[in-house]
């Protein structure tokens, strides 16, 4: 089989596979999961035949996935593909750009130019900032605290690059106590210390109290939260940032999914938080592009372009390349699905998107409160989060619902007891599916 006929047997089984998303099961039954096993084989002496393993990796593979990219997923904040963002992803496989710098592809490094002026326009944030595509709000977040950091320390006169940290003046670190453990993780591979860090307490909502923050100078990096992770509440950045700003402090907002509510009509949450250093957030989450898409957004463009820059005598590029923007050297084009997305569809198509999920939260939430359900949160967002009428029922239903294959959503613990988080983030996800996950919930937790 030549290239061109394996590259269409692929296209077929991936048409079909994607057909098939309305009757899959959400989570693989035990056969798919046993079938599996097909795949721990020892590495051949001889290699097979291109379609032998395409052929095994979509009959074995294919009924192991998760249907994330269905309507009656709620884990996670997991958005399926749109259909633009999702063709694009396939053009650009057949691309296989290296998406460095401008010599390396001039295209990507004007549709990521392009989509990162879009990002700012759609998210109302400074227009001068700039923006790295990078893999995760996990890699992001290292970027642009790397970048805080950095900033801190030369106004002490400390030159970080070629000093290090050996000596250096203390950057103290002031996160809520709900923080999302992706920021934990960057703020340990950056070397900050778990035992160092400061904790603001948070009110009963979720989001950090100002009566109780700690105190912050100039050499505070304060991490603020846009979408807490269980009640997707926001904390009071009209109330923080300028507070942080006279301290000195330069403040990042974590916001993997809550900044995009600045592009619908709940931009009200985010009073504020324009004022901030530095954001990140994913496009894979409510913007539904294909995952491996999230975005370091820094106000000022030099400090993020100094921090990870990585020019070299045989490749340098401009202080906005993507290369000096991010983690990566060698990297995909992870913008040029944002640039997709976002043409497909316009201001208007991004504000239905993110009201749309927001209204089939509160549904669900009140279809399970009538149920009889505890509803936990406000729903200001779209995270349900949600107690049965036992914390032994709440399991049980998780886990009902999960076995059944009808939906899937994850477990949580809230304020020390079990609870379920349900999150609406697909743009196939409707009415129908909402009110059928209220149904399911109801039939598999009535009390024994």
């Amino acid at each position: 089989m030549n290239e061109l006929t394996l590259l269409a047997e692929a296209d077929d089984r991936a048409r079909r596979y994607t057909e098939n998303i309305p009757g899959r099961r959400v989570f693989p039954d035990q056969g798919a999961l046993q079938a599996l096993a097909a795949f721990n084989e020892p590495l051949p002496a001889h290699g097979h035949a291109a379609e032998d393993v395409l052929r095994l990796l979509d009959d074995i593979g294919s009924p192991g996935t998760v249907a994330s990219n269905g309507s009656r997923y709620f884990g996670f904040v997991i958005g399926a593909s749109l259909p633009a963002a999702a063709a694009a992803e396939r053009l650009m496989l057949a691309w296989d750009q290296c998406a460095s710098s401008f010599d390396n592809s001039p295209v990507a490094a004007t549709l990521e130019r392009v989509a990162a002026g879009w990002v700012l326009e759609a998210l109302d944030l400074p227009r001068e900032s700039a923006v790295g595509f990078g893999t995760s709000a996990t890699a992001c977040t290292l970027s642009c605290l790397a970048a805080a950091r950095r900033v801190l320390l030369a106004r002490k006169g400390w030159d970080f690059d070629n000093d290090g940290l050996a000596g250096a003046p203390e950057v103290r670190v002031v996160v809520s106590e709900l923080v999302h453990v992706t920021v934990k993780k960057a703020l340990r591979l950056l070397g900050f210390g778990m035992n160092k860090i400061l904790y603001a307490p948070v009110n009963h909502h979720g989001q950090v109290d100002p009566e109780r923050l700690p105190p912050l100078d100039d050499m505070t990096i304060l991490c603020l939260q846009a979408g807490e992770v269980n009640t997707g509440e926001f904390d009071p950045f009209d109330v923080l940032i300028p507070r942080a700003r006279g301290a000195g402090a330069w403040v990042h907002v974590d916001a993997a999914f809550g900044l995009w509510a600045r592009a619908s009509s709940h931009a009200e949450l985010t009073k504020g938080i324009e004022a901030a250093d530095s954001w990140t957030t994913d496009a894979h989450k409510w913007l539904n592009t294909p995952y491996d898409c999230a975005m370091a957004i820094c106000r000022d463009s030099e400090a993020l372009a100094a921090a990870m820059n990585s020019d070299a005598v045989y490749l340098s590029g401009a202080r906005d390349a993507q290369k000096n923007l991010t983690l990566e050297f060698s990297r995909r084009a992870r913008g040029i699905p944002v640039w997709a997305a976002l043409r497909s569809l316009g201001r208007e198509g991004v504000v239905s998107l993110g009201d749309r999920q927001c209204a089939l939260a509160r549904r669900i939430a009140q279809g399970l409160a009538q149920a009889g359900f505890e509803v936990l949160n406000r729903v200001t967002l779209n995270q349900v989060l949600v107690r049965a009428y036992t914390d032994e029922l709440t399991v049980a239903a998780r886990e009902a619902v999960q076995a059944s294959g009808e939906a899937w959503f994850g477990a949580t613990v809230w304020q020390g007891r079990p609870a379920f988080r349900i999150s609406v983030s697909s743009w196939r996800t409707t009415e129908h599916e909402a009110d059928a996950l209220v149904q399911l919930l109801t039939r598999l937790a009535k009390p024994r």
